[in-house]
């Protein structure tokens, strides 16, 4: 047998073996709306950009819900957003000196950042909580993991030849590489204590394919070594930058507070050590109380200050009205659009050119996005004290245990005898060719996951006469 030499110069970020498709394709006759792009990662763009699963996250909350205004943002344009901003660290780090030879694809980049919540089902985390709870001995359920099968199962865009295999949006093997967020395969049963909160990872079914996916993107790598692609890396730290910052301008939009208000939690103790808790979790680092209240103040403290008019002056009418002049600055930075946007640009833009990469040359494609220890306490401190703020107030918190009731209720009505037969023609026909029980739960919960916010509304009023004006005429 010959043995391997180590080639001495740089490898390729991407390898032929990338742009095979994971299912075998069936022959397309006629025109094919696709055939036009030159590149493979680019169909995997386009075909998830025309999926309904895509279409559908528009009815999908992602901090308010969508009934409220037209003005707060959806898991729709939250993941536009995400693909933005990946795309923009991309291109940050293909100016530097290895990805200026070997750029980053920004098509997989922002493939990634457009399907990273796919797999969420109506009412965010607490939907979630709640078909985990359901599935709790039968794999479990998890957004991400949720994304996987529908990208290679559910999406109806794909086929084997004869149909008996569905291959759902094809993607390439680095695409759907981009899309795994966790190597780690769920497990099947759970007790009550480990079902707390979903576990992430991907489902048993899809064990088999993501071992293909990492044969053909990482072949030479150390098979115990954690796998997760460098468009993954920037898709997940992408996301938190969204959230830190877009968030909170809708925080801002919705009147639930302003600069001032989150600086008035400095003297809040037990918040402050909330947030530092959590905080050092994320980074793996002893974050004080003291650490968080300089991120508050420096992020929050420095707008007013650059916005304020100032009036320095021994007089005491003025030093009264210097204090209200910085409460009508807080309240103007909150309300006022232009101000509001330019705060969380300059956000973004700071954290952008804070990551870097760490490039792994015996194996580029698992290279990992570095974030330097400022820029992260600061994302991090900031996308935690909007979730503790303003996620955990009992305004949101009602909205999201009823979100928890209503999927669970309809879960529960579906899986109870002959709950089949309020299914969809096609989803029931699907149900009553599977032989397991296992499986049909599952069936089960790919419908509820699928279903948007409203949808999932009206179909709890059906199931409880809530609502005497809804049609039995209309589908579902």
């Amino acid at each position: 047998m010959k043995s391997k030499t180590k080639s001495s110069g740089p490898r390729p970020l991407y390898r032929p073996e990338d742009t095979s498709r994971a299912q075998p394709l069936r022959k397309r006759a006629g025109f094919d709306a696709q055939s036009g792009h030159s590149s493979d990662f680019r169909r995997d763009f386009a075909r998830l950009v025309h999926s309904p699963a895509f279409r559908r996250l528009q009815g999908k909350t992602q901090l308010f819900p969508g009934t409220e205004s037209d003005f707060f943002r959806n898991r729709l344009t939250h993941s536009m957003e995400v693909a933005q901003i990946a795309k923009g660290i991309a291109l940050n780090l293909n100016s530097k000196t290895y990805f200026r030879d070997h750029p980053i694809n920004t098509d997989l980049v922002e493939l990634a950042g457009l399907a990273h919540d796919l797999g969420h089902p109506p009412f965010g985390h607490n939907g979630e909580y709640a078909l985990d709870s359901c599935m709790r001995e039968h794999g479990g359920f998890e957004g991400n993991a949720q994304t996987l099968r529908i990208v290679t199962r559910l999406e109806k865009r794909e086929s084997v030849e004869n149909g008996s295999e569905k291959c759902g949006l094809n993607l390439t093997f680095r695409g759907l590489a981009s899309l795994l967020k966790y190597d780690k395969v769920i497990p099947t049963s759970r007790s009550a204590e480990e079902a707390e909160r979903p576990s992430k990872g991907y489902y048993q079914s899809e064990a088999d394919l993501v071992s293909r996916v990492k044969q053909a993107v990482a072949p030479d790598c150390a098979k115990d070594a954690a796998f997760r692609t460098i468009e993954c890396d920037i898709m997940d730290i992408a996301d938190d930058i969204a959230y830190s910052t877009y968030d909170l301008e809708d925080a801002f939009k919705a009147g639930f507070f302003d600069p001032l208000e989150i600086l008035s939690h400095l003297l809040d103790g037990e918040f402050l050590q909330r947030l530092a808790k959590k905080v050092s979790g994320a980074t793996e680092t002893e974050v004080t109380e003291r650490d968080v209240a300089n991120v508050l103040v420096e992020t929050f403290g420095t707008v007013i200050r650059d916005n304020k008019h100032q009036t320095p002056s021994d007089d005491p009418l003025d030093a009264v009205l210097d204090i209200v002049g910085i409460y009508a600055t807080s309240k103007r930075i909150a309300a006022d659009g232009y101000l509001r946007t330019s705060f969380t640009s300059d956000l973004v833009s700071e954290f952008i050119q804070g990551v870097s990469v760490s490039v792994n040359k015996d194996c580029p494609a698992l290279s990992k996005i570095v974030m330097n220890a400022e820029t992260r306490l600061k994302v991090e401190v900031l996308k935690h004290m909007t979730f503790e703020a303003l996620t955990m107030s009992p305004r949101l918190r009602l909205v999201e245990f009823r979100g928890r009731d209503i999927v669970r209720t309809i879960f529960e009505a579906l899986s109870d005898k002959q709950g089949h037969m309020l299914l969809p023609d096609d989803w029931r026909r699907q149900y009553l060719s599977l032989a397991s029980r296992g499986d049909q739960l599952r069936l089960i919960c790919d419908f509820v996951a699928g279903m948007t916010d409203r949808y999932a509304v009206e179909f709890y009023g059906r199931l409880n006469s809530i609502d005497s004006e809804l049609s039995f005429f209309k589908p579902f």
